[in-house]
């Protein structure tokens, strides 16, 4: 089913349960998926529906942090929240044995042995895990560490 049809049809038993909570951050990633569809004038397909739902959660995830340090605890918890929801359509996340197994490969492949050829690696180890959900900070900051 594809992302916006599987939207649609949980925003609909949002309103059926009236949780209020969950409808708006359903209406939020609506949205934005169909504002970028609007924008570009071109139908969405997967690879950039997974860019704006990761953009999305990255947002959250920023908000949630301010809130925290704001001391605005229940500010910090709606947003994650919605952030868990919006996870819930993502694809799974690679398992740590899977992201170990593409940054070897990755090394293996471009030859990469320095800080200075890591962006040839990124590249690489990004290539294997694409479709998963993997976090670019923490990809980085492991291929940094095999490579020094």
């Amino acid at each position: 089913m594809a992302l916006l049809d599987r939207i649609q049809t949980d925003m609909v038993a949002a309103m059926r349960a009236k949780d209020e909570l969950k409808l708006n951050a359903i209406r939020m990633i609506k949205t934005a998926l169909k504002k970028h569809e609007v924008d570009t004038m071109k139908p969405l397909d997967e690879p950039t529906e997974l860019q704006i739902l990761g953009t999305l959660i990255k947002q959250r995830r920023e908000a949630a942090d301010m809130f925290r340090k704001g001391d605005r605890a229940e500010l910090a918890d709606k947003e994650e929240a919605e952030l868990k929801l919006i996870e819930s359509y993502m694809p799974a996340a690679p398992s740590e044995q899977e992201i170990d197994d593409a940054i070897a490969a990755a090394l293996a492949e471009t030859g990469a042995t320095s800080a200075k050829q890591m962006g040839l690696a990124m590249k690489a180890a990004q290539a294997r895990l694409a479709g998963k959900r993997v976090d670019g900070k923490a990809l980085s900051e492991k291929v940094r560490a095999k490579l020094s």
